[in-house]
């Protein structure tokens, strides 16, 4: 299984992507990374490293492994989380981004569950991730990317947490990743590599 941890910062990313010859706007990206860091600030990963390198990792995978061009789609993987866990809303983003980004956003923000239990965030999650099997096609590789960022290095993790999110994304995510000929092989690989969390 190929593991996407090059891109600690945006200089490297940068450097690599033009490096590349990839058919990607690096300006556009600027424009996104830099928004993403604004918003974001100086969060964490469960890890303790910065929230941006998420960010990058899942932006590394659509171009270095799924080889996405689209700038939409690439801004919208840089800018995934913003919604969700910074005071950003979508209408910053399409302010900023256009309509187009933020409804790749929109598709990929879990809703919020204020004040709910354990139990009812669950059943949320469990909503939001069936939901995202109507989304199109250009979302699904925004949360493809996003989900093998998080599970490449699954075995970082609590042991609980790891078989937990091993089975919600052998149930939710690799069915997604059907149509994605790049993705389907991934996860494949990625769940051989896992199996021992059945």
């Amino acid at each position: 299984m190929e593991v996407f941890t090059r891109w600690h910062n945006w200089d490297t990313a940068r450097a690599d992507i033009t490096a590349s010859g990839a058919a990607v706007d690096v300006d556009a990206l600027d424009a996104a990374v830099a928004a993403a860091l604004r918003w974001h600030g100086d969060q964490k990963r469960p890890t303790g490293d910065p929230y941006v390198e998420h960010l990058l990792e899942a932006l590394e995978v659509l171009v270095r492994g799924a080889g996405v061009t689209a700038p939409a789609v690439l801004s919208a993987v840089v800018l995934h989380d913003v919604v969700e866990d910074t005071p950003a809303t979508l209408r910053d983003v399409e302010a900023e981004f256009g309509p187009e980004v933020a409804e790749l956003v929109d598709w990929v923000t879990k809703p919020p569950v204020p004040g709910a239990g354990r139990q009812a965030k669950r059943g949320a999650k469990a909503a939001y991730l069936r939901r995202l099997g109507d989304a199109p096609p250009e979302a699904v590789q925004v949360k493809l990317a996003d989900r093998a960022s998080n599970v490449q290095t699954l075995d970082r993790m609590p042991p609980d947490f790891q078989r937990r999110y091993y089975a919600e994304t052998l149930t939710y995510i690799v069915p997604l990743a059907e149509p994605h000929p790049w993705f389907r092989a991934w996860y494949a690989s990625w769940s051989a590599g896992f199996a021992h969390l059945r």
